[in-house]
């Protein structure tokens, strides 16, 4: 099973606690700095490109300013987070790929994937899998990477993803397969 271990991930991508006690939904500047990191790594690692995260993360933010006050459990503000990164990264792929048909797409390039951690094979690994990813349907991409990379369970899965738990099996399946086929006998990562 193909499973990308080694991810860029953006400088203070630490996981956040999914309760922000004493919450103000008002107080943007507390939010901001609790969760920002954690939409970047979501943006990041669903998008594989770094330059477009850091208009992902203010999209998100500009949304979570309009609608927090309406959100009835703040406990569930992660999850919200998540659920307005995957869809504003969803749109960007979407562009991408019309972009890709034109002829204005670029693919990934193993130098483009910023992991310092990971060894030049490790980085050329990354970009090989994102490189069969700019091939999938958005759905099913983001549907893996939530899955395989962010270990989201499969419920969580497809509550960010808007579909039924069925259809994010079906996603993550699509995907997988995909990943296995480009990548053959590749070693897991």
């Amino acid at each position: 099973m193909v499973r990308l271990v080694t991810v860029p991930s953006p400088p203070d991508a630490s996981s956040s606690p999914a309760v922000v006690p004493d919450f103000d939904p008002a107080d943007l500047g507390q939010l901001f700095r609790r969760f920002a990191p954690y939409v970047a790594r979501i943006a990041g690692r669903i998008l594989g490109r770094w330059e477009e995260v850091d208009d992902v993360v203010q999209d998100v933010f500009l949304d979570a300013h309009r609608g927090l006050r309406s959100l009835r459990h703040p406990e569930a503000v992660r999850h919200w987070l998540a659920t307005v990164t995957v869809r504003k990264a969803r749109r960007r792929l979407g562009r991408r790929r019309i972009l890709a048909l034109v002829g204005l797409g670029s693919p990934i390039d193993a130098s483009e994937v910023p992991d310092e951690s990971a060894s030049a094979d490790g980085r050329a690994h990354a970009a090989a899998v994102y490189r069969i990813l700019d091939g999938l349907r958005p759905d099913a991409r983001i549907a893996w990477i939530m899955h395989r990379v962010e270990d989201e369970p499969l419920e969580r899965v497809a509550e960010v993803c808007g579909c039924s738990r069925a259809t994010a099996h079906r996603r993550i399946v699509e995907a997988q397969a995909a990943l296995e086929k480009g990548l053959g006998d590749a070693p897991e990562r």
